[in-house]
């Protein structure tokens, strides 16, 4: 008599299991690189904020220099300082305000992150602009 035995063989368990490793091995490292780009993303963001953070404190303080996001948010432009995606704060996150050929320019620093970079490049280089990788 032949039983009805169901269940799956050795051979196809190792088969399961290899190929279950196989697209471990594809999709983790893709799954790192997204990390990378949103953390990325989220230093330009927090540029973009102290940018028009600052481009706001203009309008009610007419005149060039340097504002930390501190002041910044002391003064209501913005809610809080940006926090830092890779953990911890950013160093030094200010703003220099400056002017080009009659034009308002505006350079952001967040730590060691984006260093002294106008924001028309940040805006154009993007992930390119930053000069750390993201932890």
């Amino acid at each position: 008599m032949m039983r009805n035995e169901k269940g799956l063989t050795l051979v196809e368990l190792l088969a399961v299991i290899v190929i279950l490793g196989i697209i471990a091995a594809i999709a983790i490292p893709a799954i790192g690189g997204i990390i990378d780009n949103s953390k990325k993303d989220a230093h330009i963001a927090n540029a973009e904020t102290l940018a028009n953070a600052a481009r706001l404190y203009v309008t009610s303080n007419p005149g060039t220099g340097e504002i930390t996001a501190e002041k910044l948010s002391s003064e209501g432009y913005i809610e809080s300082v940006p926090k830092n995606p890779d953990g911890g704060s950013y160093s030094q996150a200010k703003v220099v305000i400056g002017e080009s050929d009659g034009n308002i320019t505006y350079t952001i620093t967040l730590g060691t992150v984006i260093v002294n970079e106008n924001i028309e490049e940040i805006r154009e280089k993007g992930r390119g602009i930053i000069t750390q990788p993201a932890n």
